[in-house]
C-alpha cells in the first residue's frame, strides 16, 4: 500500500479545526498542526493541546503572516487543510502563495466546510463571507493548485440542540419558530463525521479538483419534518409559529453581529433552500456517503436522542 499523505492543518485549534485534526490522526495520517508557539501556553487552548499531544500530533511553529514559516511548514507535508475562522478567510491568499512557492503539495482543502458558495442565494452579511470563500476558490483555480472543496452543510452540534431556536438553551418544549414555510430541506452533519469524511477524501483520486458534498440521506430534513421528529420523541405537539421571508430579512437588517450572520444563514438554508436546490453533477462534485458507504455516520434521529 502507498504511504498515507502527511497532512498539515492550519487553524487546527479552532472550534471546527480540532475535529479535522482528530479525524486525521485517528485515520492514520501523519498529522501536523501549524500553530504559534504562544498557543502552547495559552490557557484557553490547554485541553486542545493536551489532546493533540495524546493523539501524537506534531507541531510546526509559525504564523499565517510569516511567509517563511508558512513555506517551511508546507514543505514538510503533502496535503494542506485550512480550517481558519471567519476573520481569517481573506488571508487564505497567504496560504495559496506559500503553497505555490513550496511547490510540493498534492492537495489543498481551503476553509469552506459549509454550504456551496458558488450555488447560493445569500444576503449580507453572509453574502460577503461567501464572496471571500469564492475568491479563494478562484485563486486556487488560477494558480492550478490541486484541491478538494468540502461542502459539509450545517454543523449538527450548532443547530440541532435548540432546533435552530435563536437564544434558546435547549430544544423547544411548548412552541417552535419555523423560518419560511418550513418545507425546504437542509442538511445537518455531526462535526466528527465531517472530519471522517474529509480525511477519507484527502488521498482519493475521485475527489481531486472536485467538491465533496456531505449529504447522507438520513441527515436531510425540512424544518417541518425536523419539528415532527422532535414532537414524536417528546410525545407532544408544539405550537408552530411561522416567520415569513420579509420578516426574516427585516430581522437580519436590524440585528447586530453575530446574530445577523446567524439569521442570514437561516435565510439561505431554510428560506432559499440553498443546500438542496441543485443536483450534484459529476463534472464538479461527488457525494461523500455514496463514495464511502462504510462510514457509520450519526443520523439526525440518533443525534436528537441525546436531548430527549
Amino acid at each position: 500500500m502507498e504511504a498515507k499523505s502527511k497532512v498539515l492543518i492550519i487553524g487546527g485549534t479552532g472550534y471546527f479545526g480540532k475535529f479535522i485534526v482528530e479525524a486525521s490522526a485517528k485515520s492514520g495520517y501523519p498529522t501536523f498542526a501549524f500553530v504559534r508557539e504562544s498557543t502552547l501556553c495559552n490557557p484557553a487552548k490547554t485541553k486542545i493541546i493536551q489532546k493533540f499531544v495524546a493523539l501524537g500530533i506534531s507541531f510546526l511553529f509559525g504564523d499565517l503572516y510569516d511567509h517563511r514559516s508558512l513555506v517551511r511548514a508546507i514543505k514538510e507535508v503533502d496535503v494542506v487543510i485550512s480550517t481558519v475562522g471567519h476573520h481569517l478567510l481573506a488571508d487564505q491568499d497567504k496560504i495559496i502563495a506559500a503553497i505555490k512557492e513550496a511547490g510540493n503539495i498534492k492537495r489543498f482543502l481551503p476553509s469552506e466546510f459549509g454550504s456551496d458558495v458558488d450555488r447560493m442565494h445569500a444576503v449580507d452579511p453572509l453574502r460577503s463571507t461567501y464572496a471571500l470563500k469564492a475568491r479563494t476558490r478562484r485563486m486556487i483555480e488560477a494558480e492550478k493548485i490541486p484541491y478538494t472543496i468540502v461542502s459539509s452543510n450545517l454543523f449538527s452540534s450548532f443547530f440541532l440542540p435548540t432546533l435552530a431556536q435563536t437564544g434558546a438553551s435547549g430544544p423547544p418544549k411548548e412552541k417552535v419558530v419555523i423560518l419560511g414555510d418550513g418545507n425546504l430541506k437542509a442538511i445537518f452533519n455531526r462535526e466528527e463525521d465531517i472530519g471522517i469524511y474529509t480525511m477519507r477524501a484527502v488521498d482519493d483520486p475521485r475527489t481531486l479538483n472536485k467538491i465533496l458534498y456531505i449529504k447522507p440521506p438520513a441527515n436531510i430534513y425540512s424544518f417541518n419534518d425536523l419539528v415532527s421528529l422532535w414532537e414524536k420523541k417528546i410525545g407532544k405537539t408544539l405550537e408552530r409559529i411561522y416567520v415569513p421571508e420579509e420578516q426574516l430579512l427585516k430581522n437580519i437588517k436590524e440585528a447586530s453581529p453575530p446574530l445577523n450572520v446567524i439569521f442570514s444563514v437561516y435565510h439561505s438554508v431554510f428560506v432559499k433552500g440553498d443546500q438542496t436546490n441543485f443536483e450534484i453533477d459529476p463534472s464538479f462534485g461527488v457525494e461523500a456517503s455514496q463514495l464511502y458507504p462504510d462510514v457509520k455516520y450519526i443520523s439526525v434521529d440518533e443525534f436528537l436522542n441525546h436531548f430527549v
